[in-house]
């Protein structure tokens, strides 16, 4: 049977996250399930490079789904986007190789997660950012930063607190850009937990306010106790940019 791959933009502010629920149909791969199987009358298994939690957003998110031959994949585009609410948008739908999987197959994975600096964010970015008031310390943040980058038990920034699987992960890069308005903490990593990137940020942030010292991010990781690192930011600040295959 076809595999496909498809790249989705979406804005989460309405919805409870991709994964599918059974009690809401507010989920990002719940509705594109619905009307992929609407148009190929089959039961249809879509498949994320990951699960953004509720409220996180999407530039380029990648799934891919199994289905028999359906032929032209620009119609198959235009007809899901044409019963698809305009908060969510599949920017390419493609054949893939039989053996890829979204998820399983993704070499590195880019979230940025943006801060407004001021009380009262721009209209048009309100649902993107996250407002901090008061000014941070952005150089002390660049320098816990480093200390995160690399290949960690990363227990202590999980926010499934029983969680069984290895929560061995590989930062890549952190970086941490500061414009004219904006604070905005990009995170490179060969794959992140749950809450992962907004507990990092919250502890960032608090360094970055005088609350912690740089070197505390060598002993946050060496606990592996959530109760060590920071707050989760709010959801809002933080989107998926981009997922990068072998």
């Amino acid at each position: 049977m076809p595999n496909y791959k498809m790249i989705i933009q979406y804005e989460g502010t309405k919805y409870k996250g991709w994964q599918e629920q059974k009690n809401t149909d507010a989920t990002i791969q719940g509705r594109l399930q619905r009307i992929l199987e609407r148009m190929s009358k089959e039961e249809i298994d879509l498949q994320g490079s990951g699960r953004t939690d509720a409220g996180v957003h999407a530039r380029a998110q990648v799934a891919h789904f199994h289905m028999r031959a359906f032929g032209d994949t620009e119609k198959m585009k235009a007809y899901v986007n044409e019963y698809l609410p305009e908060d969510i948008a599949v920017l390419k739908v493609e054949l893939a190789d039989d053996r890829f999987h979204a998820r399983l197959n993704a070499k590195s994975k880019t979230y940025e997660y943006r801060i407004f600096k001021g009380d009262k964010p721009d209209v048009f970015d309100r649902r993107y950012v996250f407002p901090i008031g008061e000014k941070l310390d952005v150089g002390s943040m660049r320098q816990a930063a480093k200390y995160l980058e690399g290949t960690h038990d990363f227990k202590a920034f999980c926010g499934n607190r029983r969680m069984k699987k290895s929560t061995v992960r590989t930062i890549v890069k952190i970086e941490i850009e500061e414009i004219e308005r904006e604070i905005r903490l990009r995170f490179t990593g060969n794959g992140f937990l749950q809450n992962m990137v907004r507990i990092l940020v919250g502890t960032l942030v608090e360094v970055g306010r005088g609350e912690r010292n740089v070197e505390e991010m060598t002993e946050i990781i060496e606990s592996r106790d959530r109760q060590r690192a920071g707050a989760l930011m709010p959801a809002k600040g933080l989107t998926l940019m981009e997922v990068k295959y072998r």
